[in-house]
């Protein structure tokens, strides 16, 4: 048993109710929202949850490996930590605490440009091995400066987001006004209150702010202020034109994230890119479209061997990885469900999030009789 692992907890939804539980409503509510009915949130895990891997038991077998390479390095794990904005709102110093914890296992990590902690910071946690992910600047000169502290850094991955030309329609985010720091209407300090720890932290480590962007902003937008500055400072739609000036300023491996369709693939194809994550934001940016699994299911046969094809958005346990896999993912990534860990269980919630899922993918590769991740994909049960 592995001692990193707090057993009151032996699960994601477990972790849910106990984020949930001491976290104030209007972060949980950030964080496990998606946009409009929350349709595709809910798709998302449902479509991933319909494949199915067949075990086979009576062979010679030898104990599972989980390691697993992407982009010349040898990870501990075929998952890694998803980017996601506000992160310490919902826990004061969660991406430190989730960087810390994926540098010390040996997965990756992805800093959001629109998270809490700074570039420099994650990358002197990491020893320069954390990713980045770019929402793309209006401004070049904005851009290069950012792209500048990410190299500097010695981030060894860009990843720029195609799925947010404009921002999602999440009404729960609108009820509640959020703004950083979160606007403080009754409603909002009345719920605070109902969580003393939760802000007894924040007290302690002071409001969280936009640390990557503060050189480039003015201070405390609130939502709708928010809005207007990152409409008037950053170029949400991606094109060929500005893939290519990304393309010719980083040197480093550059992944689009947010590819679903085969004609977004193949333009990633086309302009040198080397890795694609099809996602839909978790389902915080359209209602209306695919379960990203089904995107994968048909985007990975045809550029399997062409760019690396990595997935998030509805992955939440251990065998869900297994599923994603065995599907034709080269990687996979997770946000909610490492936010939910930090949420829950504070410093240890990294640490604990990452040893379950490895348990979890473990035992179902033990069932499944698979020595490599590789071998997930031979037990995959076609329909």
């Amino acid at each position: 048993m592995n001692s990193e692992i707090n057993y009151k907890y032996p699960s994601v939804p477990d972790l849910r109710e106990r984020a949930k539980s001491k976290i104030p409503k209007f972060a949980f509510e950030y964080l496990d929202g998606g946009c409009n009915d929350d349709v595709n949130l809910k798709k998302n895990t449902l479509r991933i949850r319909d494949i199915e891997l067949k075990p086979k038991y009576l062979v010679d077998y030898q104990p599972p490996s989980l390691k697993t390479e992407l982009f010349g390095h040898v990870y501990d794990a075929p998952f890694g930590i998803s980017p996601v904005g506000l992160q310490g709102l919902m826990w004061p110093k969660s991406p430190e605490i989730l960087a810390k914890a994926a540098f010390e296992h040996n997965i990756p990590f992805v800093l959001s440009t629109v998270t809490t902690a700074s570039i420099e910071k994650i990358s002197e946690i990491t020893e320069g091995s954390a990713w980045f992910q770019l929402y793309h600047p209006a401004e070049q000169s904005v851009t290069k400066d950012i792209l500048k502290r990410a190299e500097s850094a010695g981030c060894p991955v860009l990843i720029i987001l195609a799925d947010v030309p404009s921002f999602g329609y999440r009404p729960r985010d609108i009820r509640n006004g959020l703004s950083m720091p979160p606007k403080m209407t009754l409603t909002n300090i009345i719920n605070a209150m109902k969580r003393p720890h939760w802000s007894l932290k924040t007290l302690i480590n002071g409001q969280p702010g936009f640390e990557i962007l503060k050189p480039y902003m003015p201070k405390n937008l609130n939502l709708s202020q928010l809005a207007k500055f990152m409409d008037a400072t950053f170029s949400g739609r991606l094109n060929e034109e500005k893939i290519k000036r990304i393309r010719d300023l980083w040197k480093g491996k550059l992944v689009i994230k947010g590819a679903e369709s085969i004609h977004d693939v193949e333009m990633a194809c086309k302009l040198g890119l080397d890795g694609v994550i099809v996602s839909n934001h978790g389902g915080r940016q359209v209602d209306v479209g695919q379960a990203t699994i089904d995107s994968l299911k048909t985007i990975s046969p045809l550029y399997k061997d062409k760019i690396t094809i990595m997935m998030d958005s509805g992955i939440r346990g251990g065998a869900d990885v297994a599923r994603v896999m065995a599907s034709g993912a080269d990687f996979s990534f997770m946000g909610r469900t490492f936010m939910y860990g930090v949420s829950a269980l504070g410093n240890k919630g990294g640490d604990h999030t990452i040893a379950m899922l490895k348990k979890q993918l473990t035992q179902v590769m033990e069932q499944l009789s698979c020595a490599k991740i590789n071998d997930l994909t031979k037990k995959l049960v076609v329909k």
